[in-house]
This record gives C-alpha cells, structure tokens and sequence, in this order.
C-alpha cells in the first residue's frame, strides 16, 4: 500500500491516486509490492526490501548515499493477525521528501497525519516530518508504557489478594500468561527506544550537512531526553515484571503445596481405620474378637474413631 502526503498550510492532505508522486513530501510504504517500489524507485530513492531492513549490522541500519539518509528502527505495532509485535522501519530522508518503508501496522503512522499540524517543529519539510513522526512515535511508546504499568497493577492485586481455594491455581496462571506478554511488550518498546536513540544520534551527526534542518536542533535534543526519560520507566517496569513473576511463581508453589498437604493429610486419616480392617483381616484360626456378637460394629466404631481423632489432632496443630 502506497500512501502520499503534500503539506497545504501546516496540515498534510493526502494526495490522490492520480496526482503526480513527485509533488508529495511524505510517502508511506506498507507493504510496498513492486509498482509501488518502482514509483517510488522513479524518484530516485531505493526501496530496501524487508531483508535488507531486518540486517541487524549498523552499518545497514543507518547510513548515507549521496544527500540521502537511510534510518532503520524497530517499532512496535500489530502483525495480520493483529497481535504484538515489532518490526523493522525505514526512514529515506532526502531533501525533497521523507519516505518510510514498513512491513506491520503501526499507530503512529495512522494518527500522525490528522495531527500533523498540532506534533512535533512543523510538517513543512521532509526533516520536520521525520522529527514529528518520531515525536508521535515516542508519545505512543509512553501509552505503552503507561498502560503496560496499570496491567502490571492489576496483575499485582489479582496476585497477592485470597481467593477461592478452587479457583487460585487458575487465576495465578493467567496472572502468569499475562505478566509473559507485558514483558514481551516492554522488551520490544525497550528495543524500540534504542534503536530510536542512535536513529536520532545519525540525524544529528549528519544534521550539518542536511538543507531545511534549521532551528531544529532543539527538537532532536528534547526527542533524546524524553527518550532517556522513558529507557528509565522501561527498566523499572521490567523490575516490577521481575518482581510479579516471581511472586507468582511463589504463590503458585504454595498453592501446590497446599493441595499436597491437604492430600498427605487425608492419605493419614484413612491409616487407622486401613490399619484396624488389616487386623481383623488376617486369616489366623484363632482371633477371639470374631467370635464376639458386637465384634463388627465394634471394630468399625473404632475405625469412624481413629479417624475423628487423627482430624480433631490435624485441626488443633492448625494442618488442616
């Protein structure tokens, strides 16, 4: 899919179908097939292929040919099947235009364009653009963020407040599924930010040399910091997913060895009453209690007996 943006007084209009490509300043490649590459291949600018994205050597990610940028990052978004994931992005940064290149659905690049005039320096130029949808890009990893913290908060409640008896072993499981995905999230934004940061360490290296990237030195230091900000909140979630796993993980061992008990403890009231039936099981020609008219009952009063007694001793030492 193929979409263009032309900017008409601060605000991006998507271009139509017919409309000549080379008048956009944004172009959007998602899952781009080959007439798409080769328009946009018509302008001059190579489209690398999703092999080429997912090269994790540097120096495929991030480089120069000519006055134009190639950047490589891996952002989170959702795959066909509208799971988690994250993917390698492209951003071709030429004078003219910004292009990026995509192979997953992202937010931010379906939000970012109705926005365009309220994000980021300006969407004015190529290089406001990229600065801008970087910009929207990290307010969306902060909602990540933010979210992935209450689910954490949630997890934490369901995890240590009591429960039915029954029913704890199932709720910790799902606890523990839940806890899996939030620290799956939080290690693609965490690579999402890093990858993120040394994007924007080549845009600034190369900013010198970069026509239409005036005054916008600020806006890369301020996207760093909050950036910086934000590693920091990644690592002290991922502490409290360190945190809730184990806790659950306890709570599931108690859990089982609570049932073991509980077994282990049935298993000793039913050994007096198996112990008097063994007796008075043996086939020895002389056992006088046989021979005696309330020797039946007798013998299984004693067993109803022995087991109230095992169960009144298991309840007074609180194994019960």
């Amino acid at each position: 899919m193929l979409i263009a943006y032309r900017e008409i007084e601060g605000r991006l209009i998507r271009l139509a179908p017919e409309a000549p490509l080379s008048s956009a300043i944004w172009i959007d490649l998602l899952r781009p097939d080959q007439v798409e590459t080769a328009a946009v291949a018509a302008l001059g600018l190579d489209v690398p292929t999703l092999e080429d994205m997912e090269e994790i050597e540097v120096s495929n990610r991030l480089y120069r040919e000519g006055w134009v940028d190639y950047l490589t990052a891996q952002l989170t978004g959702h795959s066909e099947t509208n799971g988690p994931m994250a993917g390698p992005v492209t951003f071709i940064l030429s004078t003219a235009r910004l292009v990026t290149v995509r192979h997953h659905d992202s937010r931010p690049f379906e939000t970012y364009p109705t926005r365009a005039d309220k994000v980021g320096p300006t969407c004015a130029n190529p290089n406001g653009i990229f600065l801008s949808l970087i910009e929207e890009i990290v307010g969306r990893l902060a909602d990540l963020l933010e979210s992935s913290g209450r689910s954490l908060d949630h997890v934490s409640r369901s995890v240590y407040s009591p429960g039915k008896r029954g029913q704890n072993q199932k709720r910790l499981e799902v606890a523990l599924r839940h806890i899996g995905r939030e620290a799956e999230l939080l290690g693609n934004i965490r690579l999402a930010l890093l990858t993120l940061n040394r994007a924007l360490g080549f845009y600034a290296q190369t900013a010198r040399d970069r026509i239409g990237d005036e005054g916008l030195a600020g806006s890369v230091a301020n996207l760093m910091r909050d950036m910086d900000a934000l590693e920091v909140h990644t690592d002290f979630l991922s502490q409290r997913v360190g945190l809730a796993s184990d806790a659950t993980l306890g709570m599931i061992n108690l859990a089982q060895n609570s049932t073991v008990r509980i077994v282990s403890v049935v298993a000793v009231l039913f050994s007096p009453p198996t112990l008097i039936a063994s007796i008075y099981g043996m086939n020895f020609e002389i056992m006088p209690e046989l021979a005696q008219p309330l020797g039946y009952p007798s013998a299984l009063v004693a067993m109803l007996a022995s087991s109230v007694i095992a169960y009144l001793y298991f309840r007074w030492k609180n194994w019960l």
